[in-house]
């Protein structure tokens, strides 16, 4: 017997439209894509923030976007800069890649008052954050120490990947992802919700990284997903 329908599953994830690759009208079909679906929101390349919000107005989407993405390597107040523009662009929620590299160095003050320097800029305007740890590329202490930072600021949510690919970085498979979203759950405060990306593409991978505890999934596939989960739902009738 499950416990999640298709529309509930629907409501769990975001349409991730961060390929590079993606013009403008790709873009465009994204977004109905993600109507269609019915999905809870949709996480967009920042210049397309604005186009997003207009486009998705009062259909009960909520747009968000990323800020030092993919790789985290901006400036803190580039960051908060970044963050400012989405908000005035109509961005409802905010993913912000943590500083990997300051995070590899074990520089924790950096990293709190970078993520505390975001928090409070979108906070000020109602908008959420969620903090991108990009797990694969940290070791479990790593992990662990971000999580008490976050207990410390409280953000809306924590990502356990930006979904893309590092050469030479171990723990890109789905056993590794669950096992760290595990540990994401298990360290972070019950208000921090935890959200699932990269090598979301099936139903079972959202349905093993939702029995970790990841309540919101990123995902370029949301209709393949969808279209699992009414199959399997049919067949268990």
């Amino acid at each position: 017997m499950t416990d999640w329908t298709v529309d509930s599953l629907a409501r769990s994830i975001d349409h991730h439209l961060l390929n590079p690759m993606l013009d403008d009208r790709q873009m465009v079909k994204g977004l109905a894509v993600a109507v269609d679906c019915n999905c809870a929101g949709v996480c967009v390349k920042p210049y397309f923030v604005g186009m997003t919000a207009r486009l998705l107005d009062g259909v009960g989407i909520r747009t968000g976007t990323v800020v030092g993405f993919p790789h985290g390597g901006s400036t803190t107040q580039v960051k908060i800069e970044e963050a400012r523009r989405a908000v005035g662009d109509g961005a409802e929620e905010v993913e912000m890649v943590v500083n990997i590299g300051k995070a590899r160095s074990c520089e924790w003050g950096y990293v709190r008052d970078e993520i505390g320097g975001v928090s409070g800029c979108l906070s000020s305007h109602g908008v959420k954050l969620r903090v991108i740890f990009e797990t694969g590329c940290l070791s479990d202490a790593m992990i662990g120490q971000l999580c008490r930072i976050c207990n410390e600021i409280l953000p809306a949510g924590i990502v356990s990947s930006t979904g893309f690919e590092y050469p030479g970085v171990d723990g890109g498979d789905r056993e590794t992802g669950n096992r760290h979203l595990s540990m994401m759950r298990n360290l972070a405060a019950a208000e921090i919700g935890v959200k699932a990306a990269g090598g979301i593409l099936t139903l079972d991978d959202l349905l093993s990284a939702r029995a970790c505890g990841a309540v919101r999934f990123g995902t370029p596939a949301p209709e393949q997903i969808l279209e699992e989960a009414a199959e399997r739902l049919e067949r268990e009738e």
